[in-house]
């Protein structure tokens, strides 16, 4: 049987499976199926009579002759990759690929001159209503122009990858509002002069409910909130229902001001890098929470509850969640001198509390925390964590909290707790380092 027998239907259903083979990001790639256009003039009516479900495009790069070849095909989305393998020789031609915006789909420049990108801006100063995927990469310590907030047209409702390297834009975050498709959000080497406060783009953020991926990555401590301008965070928190990871770099203070805003449940990557400079002189308060599929550690000044360090771990099993805070608290946070309260909790609504864990494990959450004077625990923790503190005796006996002065338990403690928790304090007086027992406290 020749292909000439085949039925409409079933060469399409081939043609799509040839289109999807080899569907890559490549100029030889993509327009593969331009080999099919050439074989007859039925096939080639089929191809054409069909680009969404072949998912047919152009590529354009510098050396496109745009003004030329473009009428050449039909009216196709267009894909512009330049991604720095070799340098732009020509920018006019890009820029002419940028005048058919309502084409435009994918955009990939990497390594581009100042001077060029200056033309590239100025080029996109219009809306792009087909644009999805968005890469803008300039040399290494190239001088860029500020870009101005109608850039893009100040819209962006189908694009769903956007990466900006260097790019200063300080009006992104309006962009941003519109762009209600966006999955990845990365924004590396942020430059002073692309400044947006940690208002303003949580406040985009609250629009991106499909978001996965968020990088804020500054290039100078200089980009920091003005503590003349900050507001308390609102009561009710921006929710980012699909974000899994986050990166950011930058000074400690925009950090609190956008975790204290958001709420990420499946957040499971966090990468976190603070410049040298940073201090946390008002950071006295921890709160290390236990509850269904997630843990947390608060870190917030005592007087100032809404204003801290939100670090949250989505995982089910609680030896898991005790191991994930310990490892954050020993290796992620700086030394906190001043941190002198530590609440640790469960969430009274969990019942998923099966299981022994090992005394040692317990320890080690607990020894991060050198300057704490101040021990809060909930019922349920009491029950594990003070037979952990019993196995602390002689010389071991301030191995862990040092600067232990109180602990307080919530509610009345079962017989076991108590007995435990009056040879903790025995072993502490007899090593000269007195601590003092309260019941009925408040831990939530």
């Amino acid at each position: 049987m020749s292909t000439d027998m085949l039925p409409d239907d079933v060469l399409l259903e081939i043609f799509d499976f040839f289109a999807k083979e080899f569907n890559f990001p490549s100029k030889k790639a993509i327009e593969e199926w331009q080999s099919l256009a050439h074989v007859c003039r039925r096939w080639r009516t089929l191809v054409f009579g069909s680009p969404r479900r072949l998912n047919l495009r152009l590529i354009c790069s510098n050396k496109t002759p745009a003004r030329d070849t473009l009428d050449v095909w039909p009216a196709l989305p267009l894909f512009i990759d330049c991604n720095g393998t070799y340098p732009i020789e020509n920018v006019d031609n890009i820029v002419a690929v940028l005048e058919c915006s309502d084409r435009v789909c994918d955009i990939n420049l990497r390594d581009l001159a100042g001077s060029d990108l200056d033309k590239i801006s100025a080029a996109m100063q219009k809306p792009f209503p087909e644009l999805r995927h968005l890469t803008l990469w300039p040399r290494d310590d190239e001088t860029v122009s500020v870009f101005p907030d109608s850039f893009l047209g100040g819209s962006a409702p189908r694009l769903e990858d956007l990466w900006f390297v260097g790019i200063p834009i300080p009006g992104l975050p309006k962009l941003l509002l519109s762009a209600t498709h966006l999955d990845i959000l990365r924004l590396e080497d942020i430059p002073h002069s692309g400044y947006f406060s940690p208002e303003a783009i949580v406040t985009a953020l609250s629009t991106l409910t499909r978001l996965k991926t968020l990088w804020l990555l500054f290039d100078s401590p200089q980009s920091r909130p003005d503590p003349s301008r900050q507001r308390p965070p609102p009561q009710t928190r921006t929710v980012l229902p699909a974000l899994t990871q986050f990166w950011f770099r930058g000074v400690s203070d925009y950090l609190e001001n956008v975790v204290a805003r958001i709420d990420a449940p499946q957040l499971g990557k966090l990468h976190i890098t603070f410049f040298n400079q940073i201090s946390h002189t008002k950071l006295e308060k921890a709160t290390v929470t236990f509850e269904n599929a997630l843990a947390t550690v608060w870190l917030s000044a005592q007087k100032f509850n809404y204003e801290g360090l939100d670090v949250r771990i989505p995982c089910e099993e609680l030896d898991w969640q005790v191991s994930s805070i310990e490892q954050v608290c020993t290796s992620c946070l700086p030394p906190l001198p001043t941190l002198e309260n530590l609440y640790i909790r469960e969430n009274p609504r969990w019942q998923h509390w099966q299981g022994n864990i090992e005394n040692a494990l317990w320890l080690e959450l607990l020894h991060p925390f050198t300057s704490v004077k101040n021990l809060y625990l909930s019922e349920h923790i009491a029950r594990r964590i003070v037979p952990a503190l019993q196995e602390l005796v002689g010389g071991r006996a301030t191995v862990v909290l040092p600067a232990l002065q109180n602990i307080f338990l919530e509610g009345q403690p079962l017989e076991p707790v108590q007995e435990g928790i009056q040879e903790v304090v025995a072993v502490r007086q007899a090593t000269g380092h007195p601590i003092a027992v309260s019941y009925g406290q408040e831990v939530w």
